[in-house]
């Protein structure tokens, strides 16, 4: 079976399936097709990352998940439920934890979480709702009008939203965008709490360290198609070399430019053997630059990442 084919297990069995999922949205310009027959499981129990650029489709598919948006065509489930079919089974098997930070400017961190708790129909959850608010550190926020925490707490309130009906299932969309080590630290460490404890994750980010670390198995998604589906040991193993890092303050002569990965002074170049090495670093010389803090790293899944997205341009 190929790796971008679906598992042939009944849906039921998985936390989440999409089965040849399409989306078509009509614009000026005319069709345009946001997801182009996806289709991927997550088993019970994983932490699965789908990775992709901007305008790939991940939200696009977590939207349909949620039941945000329907397919043009294609199904998909939650722990067996279709999430249009049997939309209330679906919706209470999840949670998500979306891009945008939207919150409820009239009411207090709790107030919001007992309130979220009575869309599930959930009654003397109070228990939960204080495990939540310690977990995420926000027990000394908890009386506080949303309105005056900082960017960074209205996300833990997010999460611990998204969680306050235990869902079995739960999708993070770029969920430490824009935050601070220490919350990206607290989420993840209660995050692999809940995975251990049973919970499936499905995570996209565009950091991609914390994929390589998190995720036993990921999707890269580009203009609405997988392409590619694997273990990510297998995804790194994929890496055609070892990289050569250092650091110059010199632009780079135009035969390394166009493979380079830079960041301010840091240069990124892929290298196979010690003679590729010392052809790079000779090639910045006789350009007048000086290499600066040489060193060798073994591929990560950034450069893995950038290879798959190059060979689907």
């Amino acid at each position: 079976m190929s790796a971008l084919n679906p598992s042939a297990r009944p849906a039921a069995d998985l936390a989440i399936s999409f089965q040849d999922v399409v989306k078509v949205y009509p614009t000026p310009k005319g069709p345009f097709t946001a997801l182009d027959g996806v289709s991927l499981s997550v088993e019970q129990g994983e932490i699965f990352g789908l990775l992709g650029p901007n305008g790939a489709g991940k939200t696009t598919l977590i939207s349909i998940l949620a039941g945000l948006s329907r397919p043009t065509r294609g199904s998909a489930s939650v722990l067996g439920h279709d999430v249009t079919a049997d939309y209330a089974a679906a919706r209470r098997a999840l949670g998500v934890v979306p891009q945008e930070l939207v919150f409820d400017p009239f009411f207090s961190v709790r107030e919001a979480l007992r309130m979220q708790s009575g869309y599930f129909g959930l009654k003397h959850n109070d228990a939960w709702i204080e495990d939540l608010l310690g977990s995420l550190g926000l027990s000394d926020k908890a009386n506080a009008n949303m309105r005056q925490l900082s960017g960074g707490m209205k996300r833990r309130v997010m999460v611990a939203q998204a969680l306050v009906h235990k869902p079995k299932v739960i999708v993070l969309d770029e969920p430490t965008a824009g935050v601070d080590v220490e919350l990206r630290q607290t989420l993840w460490q209660f995050v692999s709490r809940l995975n251990r404890e049973g919970s499936t994750v499905l995570l996209t980010t565009h950091y991609l360290e914390e994929a390589e670390a998190l995720c036993g198995r990921i999707a890269m998604i580009k203009r609405g198609k997988v392409v590619a589906l694997e273990k990510t040991s297998v995804l790194l193993s994929r890496a055609s070399s070892n990289v050569l890092r250092f650091k110059t303050d010199t632009p780079l002569p135009a035969e390394l430019a166009t493979r380079a990965r830079v960041t301010g002074r840091v240069v990124q170049l892929p290298a196979h053997n010690a003679l590729e090495v010392e052809q790079i670093l000779a090639a910045v010389r006789l350009s007048g630059g000086t290499a600066e803090d040489v060193e060798m790293r073994k591929a990560d899944l950034e450069d893995v990442f950038l290879e798959v997205m190059g060979e689907n341009a």
